[in-house]
């Protein structure tokens, strides 16, 4: 009995300490069978607590009372599948007659404080099936990104997501985005985790950072072509916009609509196009929007027109020629000047980091949810990297990357090196890396270095 007493204090002990210290381990070990249990035991109760149970059918209270019988209870959803996951569970209900999947996701709240968990979401699978996942505790404190993710082309996992599930940038479904973030906010890291995960893929990657290139330079091997100051991004952006205009008269070309051609092959975009012929897709990404939009004088004021007007090209027409823009920023506000709002509009996908005042925060959400909003300015200073994501659809998640430091990423844009594809438009801008122990080069146009 006193070996069996110091083994249980043991095991508690053990739990408690996995449970203080590694929240994670603790959940596989012993959280996830534990709430198991907990979910199965209490279902019935909390359903009825929560008001998400319907009577019983008229049919079975008309038998009730013919053979003399105790009245049915009320039914709760019916549990199609408990599966534990390394974060939580996924419950898979069958909602009965009359209830809406909405009524689950206003109870997530009652039902995250009934089954002792740290989060419930919902979301509906079809007519009638709603999935429910539950997380055992805060994936987003230490982010962990699971070993095995779905990758695909130009589909990147860059973060985690406050299910536990896997955030994943797909430039396929979410051509454009927009990504706000106050200084010291983790957006720099979540820039990092996108190149990352970009640099393994058969993608060009164009950088504009007008702060001298401090942010994406070090990342320079894996850039087809790279601008530190307004100038060079016209020029840049120009040079996109001719490509766009190759790209379309090629699959123009390329479309030959008979009669005897099938639906399925008719081009529409570059990824309708044989593997041969299909031009290598384009990322943009621009670090500091506000420096490509403000100007000084009327020869700047030229110059910020003709990048918002490039902008606002490649956001309308962008997507079937393969060039995709990333637009990162401290603030994107309607005083940037014209041309900005119509550029927001085309910008999809919305993730915002800690925000310094609400219009921020409106600006990136304001158009899609006033709960993301909500979510956005409350985010705290201390949890660098915490973001909110959101696309036009109106639906928002809370996110979190994972920390890589500039020398990991710098270490995998160097191992991936050559993939970096040539493109004759950007040549002039492909950026010169210095050698092995000589003296730093400015980030300047290939044509007119001297040498």
């Amino acid at each position: 009995m006193t070996g069996f007493a110091v083994a249980l204090v043991l095991v508690v002990a053990i739990a408690g300490l996995l449970r203080w210290r590694r929240p994670a381990w603790y959940w596989l070990v012993f959280g996830v069978t534990l709430a198991a249990l907990r979910v199965l035991i209490r279902y019935g109760t909390v359903m009825d607590a929560c008001g998400l149970t319907v009577p019983p059918a008229r049919w079975r209270l008309a038998l009730a009372r013919a053979t003399n019988r105790p009245i049915p209870e009320s039914r709760p959803p019916r549990i199609l599948r408990l599966r534990p996951t390394r974060t939580g569970l996924i419950l898979r209900l069958k909602l009965r007659p009359g209830q809406d999947a909405f009524d689950i996701a206003a109870a997530s709240d009652r039902l995250r404080h009934s089954f002792s968990m740290y989060g419930v979401t919902s979301r509906e699978l079809r007519s009638g099936v709603v999935e429910v996942r539950m997380t055992g505790y805060d994936v987003l404190k230490r982010v962990q990104m699971p070993a095995a993710t779905e990758t695909r082309p130009m589909r990147v996992p860059v973060a985690l997501r406050e299910d536990g599930s896997v955030h994943y940038r797909d430039y396929r479904a979410i051509p454009h985005a927009l990504t706000l973030g106050a200084t010291e906010s983790g957006k720099s890291v979540y820039q990092r985790n996108l190149v990352a995960g970009l640099a393994s893929m058969d993608v060009a990657l164009v950088g504009i950072d007008c702060k001298q290139g401090v942010e994406l330079f070090p990342l320079a091997r894996r850039f087809s072509a790279l601008a530190d100051d307004p100038d060079t991004a016209a020029e840049v952006l120009d040079a996109l916009v001719a490509r766009m205009g190759d790209v379309y008269r090629l699959i123009r070309s390329q479309q030959r609509i008979t009669a005897d051609v099938p639906d399925a092959e008719i081009a529409a975009d570059i990824w309708d196009l044989p593997d041969g012929l299909r031009p290598t897709p384009v990322v943009v990404l621009v670090d500091e929007v506000a420096e490509l939009a403000l100007y000084a004088n009327k020869e700047e004021e030229k110059r910020r027109d003709r990048i918002i007007t490039a902008l606002v090209r490649l956001a309308q027409l962008g997507r079937a020629a393969g060039i995709y823009l990333e637009i990162c920023g401290q603030r994107f506000g309607s005083e940037l000047g014209k041309g900005i709002t119509m550029l927001r509009a085309q910008l999809t996908g919305r993730t915002a980091h800690r925000v310094n005042d609400e219009t921020s925060a409106n600006m990136a959400f304001g158009d899609i949810s006033p709960d993301a909003v909500l979510a956005a300015i409350q985010i705290p200073a201390e949890m660098r990297g915490l973001a909110i994501a959101g696309d036009s659809s109106g639906g928002w998640h809370r996110i979190r990357a994972p920390h890589t430091s500039l020398r990991q990423a710098v270490n995998l844009c160097n191992r991936h090196a050559d993939r970096t594809p040539d493109l004759p438009e950007l040549a002039a801008f492909r950026p010169i890396l210095p050698s092995s122990g000589a003296a730093p080069v400015p980030l300047v146009k290939a044509s007119s270095a001297t040498v």
